[in-house]
């Protein structure tokens, strides 16, 4: 590997070729024949739009960093344009994958009753009711343009998607080139009314009526490309003004260099050509696509109402806990501390929490963090609620959170209409900790309850994501997300905190002291034992640290749904570290991490955390994030014993990792465990279930289940 860094890729996996395996480990899941095939087609479509926000951000910075002449290298060892080359070959092999797996797919959901067709391919009937659609519904909609010198190449917006058609009119044979982007706001596939689900994609249909769209001209070929363009938005220091620099920004980000152009394998050579001078800066990628371009829009489909393709329906369960209380939040909280394990128990109760704190005449203030809150928010109408009955409401919006800096601009522009304290927090850092908190009069005096959450305060994204919600009225917990929400809003450096650990402050630091804990621990003779779950490992001091404990002797299991750039098993350098990946039915985001203290996990006396933040250098070092110990034995049991070991003991829907960065599937032998069918028919954490084990699944084994490839 000439012009490697040698011995840093002995050491880690590129981030970026980490994140791609991950990728790959979910288009494996389009291709698993245990789930029904809508969802299949939903796994296939989840891989498309991945691959597009990696483009839009990471290659965006490799190509930015190459165009500036940066030479830096990565963590194992790899300048930006090796990087770029290596992200290139993987990805011709992901396109690849994607459009045999759609193939495949196709045939199958043909054999449901679900058709992609031409339109050569209809009925007289179904030609009909096309003919007239494309008439009074797309016709007046297209806009073609002419490809000459008289007409410059017009702007084609981020995944933009074009048709380019060859013509000869009729009467002269006069060539012509024509150019059609297809409207965004309209369907990519369009559905043929009828009980049989007939679609035909939306530049079949264009093609099929050209006669209609080009009279008196012979189409003589076409062909599709679509573009990706930079879609990062970098916060400048010198920003005097936050929400008008995201608003110039977002308009900017908009028209950001092209980073990828894919286009049809049937697209005219020449024209090809043309794209390229026209769209591709240095170090941008093209890829010639022999199948379905922008495998996203297959997504369309899944909303298909087949329930007998897809997975069974799921409603979570209220926790039980607060119905035990009457349904009364605060008397449920103040009672013992409460730990929801969503998407298996309701997101409800958190949009609960903060109604009632709304409603109560007894609440005096409401303080809150949004990161990605959706467009359709009961928790921002709760807070709207809370100001309009004459609460002091303090909402911190992060205006930063990619991709969502408009809608956050919105929710921004309503919370200060209403009343609402709003706050945009750091210039240079994200606020990306999960933390409500509510402030209460009482018999005693005032009482804060606390929120905290491993994922977002998104509805939508709660029925999917599995995360941990944390409640209490713990008086320690309360004054230190105070002293957090005054160093947000007013920069008041917190003196001490008397249980959380903040980041930028000092969260690594934590994190590698209880490392050095249990290092201590396997070489004074005890056991040193580490479990971690978390979406990505990217941090190299934590990497280091790890492998120092591994030699050391302490056995670590990871949990890493995502990137991870530390090796396991390597013989002198991590060979009591295992790394697994669980890709299911739900998206895996909960931060959860246990340290032995002294004895093998699981064990009572285990320092247990949950965390907002992953182990990557941004998260240490420009976000602000919360790590929180759960002190409370029953929610230790809960978090520790159920959640972590179920993950550690699922056998079906779960990859390794091994020393040369490859995953395999692990293979579930006469005992399989699925995680997420477990807590989705088994008692609810909060509720009076028993732990995994007192279930009849076996107790956690730290005999290695067995692997096979694929």
């Amino acid at each position: 590997m000439d012009g490697f860094d040698e011995e840093a890729s002995k050491r880690y996996n590129n981030r970026e070729l980490s994140w791609l395996g991950f990728n790959e480990r979910v288009l494996q899941e389009a291709q698993n024949g245990a789930h029904p095939l809508l969802e299949r087609l939903r796994f296939l479509s989840i891989s498309g739009d991945n691959l597009d926000e990696f483009y839009m951000v990471r290659v965006a910075g490799l190509v930015g960093q190459l165009g500036q002449g940066v030479e830096e290298r990565s963590a194992d060892g790899r300048t930006p344009l090796q990087q770029l080359v290596a992200i290139e070959k993987r990805v011709a092999e992901l396109t690849a994958g994607q459009q045999n797996v759609w193939q495949e797919l196709r045939e199958k959901l043909s054999e449901s009753g679900i058709c992609v067709k031409t339109v050569n391919d209809l009925s007289a009937e179904a030609f009909a009711w096309l003919d007239n659609h494309f008439t009074t519904q797309i016709f007046p909609v297209l806009t073609p343009q002419a490809l000459d010198p008289a007409h410059p190449f017009p702007f084609i917006p981020n995944k933009g998607i074009s048709l380019i058609i060859n013509l000869r009119r009729a009467s002269d044979g006069h060539a012509v080139r024509e150019l059609i982007m297809l409207p965004p706001t309209m369907p990519r596939l369009i559905r043929i009314p009828g009980e049989e689900a007939i679609y035909i994609s939306l530049e079949s249909v264009i093609t099929g009526f050209s006669g209609k769209l080009f009279p008196g001209y012979d189409m003589l070929n076409a062909g599709l490309f679509r573009i990706i363009r930079d879609s990062d938005i970098e916060v400048e220091e010198e920003a005097e003004d936050l929400v008008r620099y995201f608003r110039s920004a977002i308009k900017r980000r908009r028209r950001g260099q092209v980073i990828r152009l894919e286009v049809s394998a049937d697209l005219d050579p020449v024209i090809g050509r043309d794209l390229d001078d026209v769209l591709l800066a240095p170090g941008a990628i093209k890829s010639i696509i022999d199948g379905f371009i922008g495998i996203g829009s297959l997504s369309e489909i899944v909303d298909e109402d087949r329930p007998d393709l897809k997975f069974p329906a799921y409603s979570p369960r209220f926790p039980e806990r607060i119905r035990d209380h009457g349904g009364d939040c605060f008397a449920a909280i103040r009672s013992k501390d409460i730990v929801v394990h969503h998407p298996y128990e309701s997101f409800e109760v958190v949009i609960e929490f903060l109604q009632q704190a709304a409603a109560d005449p007894d609440v005096i203030a409401i303080k809150q963090t949004l990161y990605r809150a959706g467009k359709q928010s009961a928790v921002i109408k709760a807070l709207i609620d809370a100001a309009e009955a004459g609460k002091s409401v303090t909402a911190v919006v992060e205006l930063k959170a990619r991709f969502d800096e408009e809608q956050n601009l919105l929710w921004a522009s309503a919370l200060e209409r209403a009343g609402v304290q709003v706050v945009y927090g750091f210039i240079e850092w994200k606020t990306h900790a999960k933390i409500s908190m509510v402030v209460r009069r009482e018999a005693e005096g005032y009482r804060t309850y606390c929120h905290f959450g491993t994922g977002n305060y998104h509805p939508i994204t709660a029925k999917i994501y599995t995360d941990i919600s944390f409640f209490t009225a713990d008086p320690r917990a309360g004054r230190d997300a105070a002293q957090l929400f005054n160093y947000i809003t007013g920069y008041v450096e917190p003196e001490k905190f008397e249980l959380l650990t903040m980041s930028p402050r000092d969260m690594r630091a934590r994190l590698m002291e209880l490392i050095d804990q249990e290092i201590d621990n396997a070489r004074s003779g005890k056991s040193g034992a580490i479990w971690a779950k978390m979406n990505s490992l990217v941090d190299p001091m934590i990497i280091e640290k790890l492998y120092t404990a591994s030699n050391a002797g302490v056995q670590i299991e990871l949990i890493i749904r995502g990137i991870c750039c530390l090796k396991p098993q390597i013989p002198g350098m991590s060979d009591n570290i295992r790394v697994r990946s669980v890709i299911g039915r739900f998206l895996e985001h909960s931060r959860i991490w246990a340290f032995g203290n002294g004895k093998q996990l699981p064990n009572r006396q285990a320092q247990l955390y949950i965390s907002s933040a992953d182990w990557m250098p941004r998260n240490f070092d420009r976000r602000v994030e919360y790590m929180l110990p759960i002190e409370n034995s029953t929610v230790h049991d809960q978090i520790l014993q159920q959640v972590l070991v179920a993950n550690l003991l699922d056998n079906q829907q779960s990859w390794e990792l091994n020393s040369d960065g490859k995953y395999v599937r692990v293979h579930s032998g006469d005992k399989p465990f699925n995680l997420h069918r477990y807590f989705m028919t088994n008692p609810s954490l909060s509720g009076r279930g028993a732990a995994l084990h007192g279930d009849g699944v076996p107790k956690l084994s730290l005999k290695r289940p067995v692997r096979i490839d694929g």
